[in-house]
């Protein structure tokens, strides 16, 4: 397999995007839900929210999204840790997600995370 393949973005909910998180790495590739906040078609910058946490997006790649205020998009992409500890999603694909009902996406999310947990453990024994 080639070193520089595609990575699949990991589901991460926004409030756990913290610096002391195992995500919060240079280039951790991610993928990202929340309501669209702000949008500034000058920088190509949108800036997403969910449970009181922020997160810019860099969506310059992003040729054929439409952006709405209030509206609720993911995104999977390379996270860029800036040297103030900010973060920003160096984002490779995005998509409107207007209708999902994001308790139900994050008690999923839960349920994956416990499947796996499970799953690697008896992997190892």
């Amino acid at each position: 397999m080639a070193s520089n393949a595609i990575k699949s973005g990991a589901l991460v909910p926004l409030p756990e995007l913290q610096p002391s998180s195992e995500f919060f790495k240079e280039g951790a590739s991610l993928r990202v839900t929340g309501k669209l906040q702000e949008y500034s078609v000058e920088t190509a910058i949108a800036v997403i929210a969910d449970q009181g946490a922020t997160l810019k997006v860099d969506t310059q790649h992003l040729r054929e999204l439409s952006f709405r205020i209030g509206s609720i998009f993911q995104f999977i992409g390379e996270l860029n840790i800036l040297p103030n500890n900010e973060a920003i999603l160096q984002a490779r694909t995005g998509r409107n997600v207007d209708g999902i009902d994001l308790d139900l996406y994050y008690q999923s999310l839960q349920q994956l995370r416990q499947f796996q947990a499970k799953h690697m453990k008896n992997a190892t024994t």
